[in-house]
């Protein structure tokens, strides 16, 4: 889900933590991509042309190996590494935002049944976008893709998104990959958004910085968070009435979500805010301080050249994809893989600042050159 209104607050008090890419600026860099995230927005945007998601001859699925198929090669022509991060388990916490889209699930399967009924197409297709999710065989279909292209995959223990940040604050990529605003509190060094959307889309990639929005928003890493789930996050529902605005304002004011909780109960006649019954704030905060991921030295990531007949018996035998795609595709990347990420203008040169040093007193100082030759005109 993401935090609502973060986007637009760091926009607004943290300017300078925003900067706007295409692709090609990219170049050389090696970025940790949220997997799920990736592939629910394949499943949602790759479609035929009547609006339907693309299938196999025998009916299955395959938006999502079509999605990760391509932009993955168009990430590697430009000299862009990446590395695909799926979710483990899901924290305890989270289960209540399980059931609610389970609930909106089930919501949107009668409207959807009723669109079809009285044939409104538009209906149909906006209730067929909101009933979809990624499962558990088509995350398998996509490591095995991944795997046979020779694009590494990371297994998180728990949340995608914190293990990326985990793997770009230990350094062994630039950035996180995800359109999750809530990756930044998990302190990744640059969120990368919109990285994995279609060209057709027109979509600059945005880059967040983390010390720069926490900087321009004055707020400590703790207090960062703090907003973020009065703002909204998957881990326990908000102060109801309490928007973008409000919430800093809050935190700016009080300090802490203790401290709001403690003014808001010890006030209920000058605030018009209700905190939830048994709200998990602290448990979710303890989430965002703490993610359960594994460390970034204790994982080895590596780009192998591809499986182009492994690709071609599993694409184009058993999905149905055109055989002269997928060599084609095989080549782009067998070709971009093997060149291997160039260095970075950036990575050359190191800018040091050098203090001036104090002159230090000494029985003699050296003669300057016009001192010299005036000395040899007396001479």
């Amino acid at each position: 889900m993401g935090v609502k209104g973060l986007n637009q607050l760091i926009k607004e008090h943290a300017p300078d933590a925003f900067k706007e890419f295409q692709l090609k600026n990219l170049f050389g860099r090696k970025v940790a991509i949220d997997a799920s995230m990736c592939l629910y927005q394949f499943l949602i945007a790759v479609r035929q042309s009547d609006g339907q998601q693309l299938t196999s001859d025998s009916g299955e699925t395959t938006s999502h190996l079509s999605g990760l198929f391509y932009r993955t090669i168009r990430l590697v022509e430009n000299n862009i590494k990446p590395v695909y991060v799926f979710d483990g388990k899901p924290p305890v916490l989270k289960g209540g935002e399980l059931e609610k889209r389970l609930k909106r699930r089930e919501e949107a399967e009668k409207a959807l049944e009723t669109a079809k009924e009285t044939g409104d197409v538009t209906e149909t297709m906006k209730f067929e976008k909101r009933m979809v999710r990624v499962s558990r065989e088509q995350n398998a279909e996509a490591k095995k893709l991944l795997e046979l292209m020779g694009i590494p995959i990371v297994e998180a223990p728990c949340e995608a998104e914190a293990q990326c940040a985990e793997l770009a604050a230990g350094g062994k990529v630039f950035a996180a990959a995800s359109e999750d605003m809530d990756t930044l509190c998990y302190k990744p060094p640059f969120l990368l958004r919109h990285l994995t959307f279609s060209e057709a889309r027109k979509m600059p990639i945005d880059q967040l910085e983390y010390t720069e929005a926490i900087a321009g928003l004055d707020l400590t890493h703790e207090q960062f968070i703090d907003m973020c789930i009065l703002l909204g996050c998957d881990y326990c529902e908000t102060i109801k009435g309490v928007g973008p605005v409000t919430a800093y304002k809050l935190i700016k004011e009080h300090g802490s979500l203790d401290a709001i909780v403690e003014h808001i109960e010890a006030n209920p006649e000058k605030t018009k805010y209700k905190v939830p019954p048994n709200w998990p704030y602290k448990e979710a905060r303890q989430l965002f301080m703490s993610p359960e991921v594994t460390p970034s030295k204790d994982i080895t990531i590596k780009w192998n050249e591809p499986d182009v007949e492994g690709l071609i018996e599993y694409m184009v035998k058993e999905k149905g994809f055109s055989e002269d795609r997928i060599r084609s595709g095989a080549e782009k990347l067998k070709k971009g893989l093997k060149s291997g990420v160039q260095g970075r203008l950036d990575g050359f040169f190191t800018v040091v600042k050098k203090s001036p040093e104090k002159e230090k007193p000494s029985g003699k100082r050296k003669s300057s050159a016009k001192e010299s030759k005036a000395k040899r005109a007396k001479k």
